[in-house]
């Protein structure tokens, strides 16, 4: 048995090498397959992680507060940072809204991390510094356009904090911010600044998180919030979160389908191919059909040459669909895409699988050729 399988080893090769221009069309048309097959699927494994972070410019997809219209304590939401997987945590951004004034107009004072701010919130464009020292404030550009409050100047920050005691405190205006949205009309400090300014420390109103999760990971985070910690309730930001789910899952299905459309064609080019060697050697196959050989072992052939062009052209599509997936995602992503090796064995499989099918009426064809017929020339 194993000298029958090295013979018939020998046979497809020998038959390759000597059509090599012909055959040489099916080896491009496997290897091509291959290229856009292992491609594909590695970016499609690599797609989702990748947009994810690009979406995370976009800002956070899970907001924090607490129960009704109460606030949450730090504390609570310092247990909820624990819930979290750190390895998918991009940040966290605690915020504290007071009602304050400038000279007697009044203005929405609001208290962050700034650091955080950065992680969660990467849209913020500041012109100037971000505030480092304390004291420091960053205003929104819709204040900055109407107001004196610009950068370089100075400003005294006044109200009431939630017991009603009076507190006043001068600040420094270190740059202006602008995102196009509510943020351009508030006024911005240390979070450490606004707790010693109203004396109320260790509370925040909102905070919001941005998480490389997908939609349905992130809806069992939330559910496990507020399962664990009764006074935090935790909701996924839809705008983001359904964006991104929905582009997404557009993007595998067109993965998907430039893939099969690719298997597709690369199965008609085999098939074609073997079908025109068929036929070229029908008085080939007549001869040895005439001298005895089983239509079986005559069909037998044919398919190891098509398996023998699924291998070699499955390998070496896969080295190059390795490549493939690796400009795409740097020219693309602007980052680097970690080689799937264990793709390059299925990879192979599935390139054998297509021709082994595109060589079945080919086969069939050779196993119907009548000896006599063809050798009389008919």
């Amino acid at each position: 048995m194993i000298s029958n399988r090295s013979f018939m080893l020998r046979l497809a090769f020998w038959s390759l090498a000597r059509r090599r221009s012909r055959l040489l069309a099916a080896l491009v048309g496997v290897a091509l397959g291959a290229v856009i097959l292992l491609g594909m699927v590695t970016l499609c494994y690599d797609l989702p992680r990748q947009l994810s972070q690009e979406f995370r410019a976009y800002g956070a997809n899970l907001a924090l507060a607490g129960l009704g219209s109460g606030r949450m304590s730090l504390l609570d939401l310092a247990k909820a940072r624990e819930l979290l997987p750190k390895d998918s945590l991009v940040g966290l951004t605690a915020f504290r809204y007071e009602s304050t004034r400038n000279r007697l107009r009044p203005y929405t004072a609001v208290g962050v991390d700034f650091d955080q701010v950065k992680k969660t919130s990467p849209f913020w464009r500041v012109t100037g510094q971000w505030p480092k020292e304390p004291g420091d404030l960053l205003v929104g550009s819709d204040i900055a356009l109407g107001t004196d409050l610009k950068e370089g100047a100075y400003a005294t920050i006044d109200g009431r904090n939630d017991k009603q005691e009076r507190y006043e405190k001068d600040f420094r205006i270190v740059g202006t911010v602008t995102t196009g949205g509510v943020e351009d009309g508030f006024i911005f400090m240390s979070l450490a600044d606004m707790e010693t300014m109203t004396s109320t420390p260790g509370v925040a109103d909102l905070a919001e998180v941005s998480l490389r999760l997908d939609s349905e990971s992130l809806k069992q985070k939330a559910a496990l919030i507020k399962e664990k910690i009764p006074n935090i309730e935790a909701r996924l930001v839809t705008r983001v979160t359904d964006s991104e789910t929905n582009i997404l899952g557009k993007l595998t299905y067109l993965v998907y389908l430039v893939a099969l459309i690719v298997l597709a064609l690369t199965m008609i080019c085999v098939a074609t191919t073997m079908m025109t060697v068929v036929l070229e050697r029908r008085k080939e196959i007549g001869l040895k059909k005439a001298l005895g050989a089983e239509s079986w072992r005559v069909g037998r052939e044919f398919l190891a040459e098509g398996i023998l062009i699924g291998l070699l052209g499955g390998f070496f599509g896969s080295l190059g669909g390795l490549i493939f997936a690796r400009v795409v995602a740097q020219s693309v992503f602007g980052r680097a895409l970690t080689p799937h090796l264990y793709l390059i064995p299925l990879t192979m499989l599935v390139m054998v699988l297509v021709t082994v099918v595109a060589c079945r009426a080919p086969v069939k064809r050779a196993a119907a050729v009548e000896p006599a017929l063809v050798l009389r020339g008919e």
